[in-house]
């Protein structure tokens, strides 16, 4: 596949592998610490990604030794504002409570307690390098997960599991986590970024609209009884979009006709 790599911002870098956007932190002497200016990068670059029909996943990774550890305690120590320049509604690292259509994978490189932990909660979907480590030390400094770490923990593991990790602000190790469901792969040591990528291929490789859709429709439904209305309403209207789109007509036509299918995403 082409490959095309831009600077776009310092703290944070673009690169594009046919349908796969890479975001990389790029705040390497500071261990990824989240500052202002990495907020605004990450956060237009999202904004690029979700407006370019040719991106079809979003995979998020650390230069250097580290993912990200968490926000710059320098900077907040000067009365420097973190927050993404105009859009503080897209939450830490302008990422956390920056939604967006298309799938968000983690691919987590090193350290990662803290903030590059609410990172990988606030993704899709996560591969984690074997040395690395997840947690939220927060309560150990007198402060706690206010980055969504607190709110999405415990909708991704079990509740008692989850108050253990924020109440004693220990760590897990990567093995831990993917028995906990909280990570989707082990890397071997250094190789996060090509597994996500891996994983990456396979999601870019379906039809775009159904992939949106399916990622919207669990995130739509999962604090919604499996037989309360929101749900079937909500499934009612993705059928309307899915089965009448152009892409629902090809796949089951590439597949009589022996031929991988070619998606339009409409």
């Amino acid at each position: 596949m082409p490959e095309q790599t831009e600077t776009v911002e310092a703290a944070a870098l673009w690169e594009r592998r046919g349908g796969i956007g890479i975001i990389t932190l790029n705040r390497p002497k500071a261990l990824n610490a989240v500052n202002g200016a990495l907020s605004t990068a990450v956060g237009n670059l999202l904004e690029q990604a979700e407006n370019d029909p040719d991106v079809r996943v979003v995979v998020v990774t650390g230069s250097g030794r580290a993912f990200c550890a968490g926000a710059d305690l320098k900077a907040l120590s000067t009365g420097g504002n973190i927050a993404a320049e105009g859009h503080p509604e897209w939450g830490f690292a302008g990422y956390a409570q920056h939604w967006i259509s298309k799938p968000t994978i983690a691919a987590v490189n090193g350290f990662a307690l803290g903030g590059g932990t609410e990172l990988v909660l606030a993704s899709d979907l996560a591969v984690v390098d074997e040395e690395a480590k997840l947690g939220l030390p927060e309560v150990k400094r007198g402060l706690f997960a206010a980055a969504g770490g607190v709110i999405r923990l415990q909708q991704q593991i079990p509740k008692k599991v989850a108050l253990e990790i924020a109440l004693t602000g220990e760590p897990i190790t990567a093995a831990q986590g993917k028995e906990l469901g909280l990570v989707n792969r082990v890397a071997p040591a250094g190789t996060a970024l090509d597994v996500a990528l891996e994983l990456a291929e396979q999601i870019a490789a379906n039809a775009p609209l159904s992939v949106r859709e399916s990622k919207a429709m669990i995130h739509r439904t999962a604090t919604e009884p499996d037989w309360g209305d929101g749900a079937w309403e909500a499934n009612t209207a993705a059928i309307a979009t899915i089965f009448t789109s152009a892409d629902a007509k090809e796949g089951p036509t590439a597949f009589a006709e022996k031929r991988q299918p070619v998606w339009q995403g409409r």
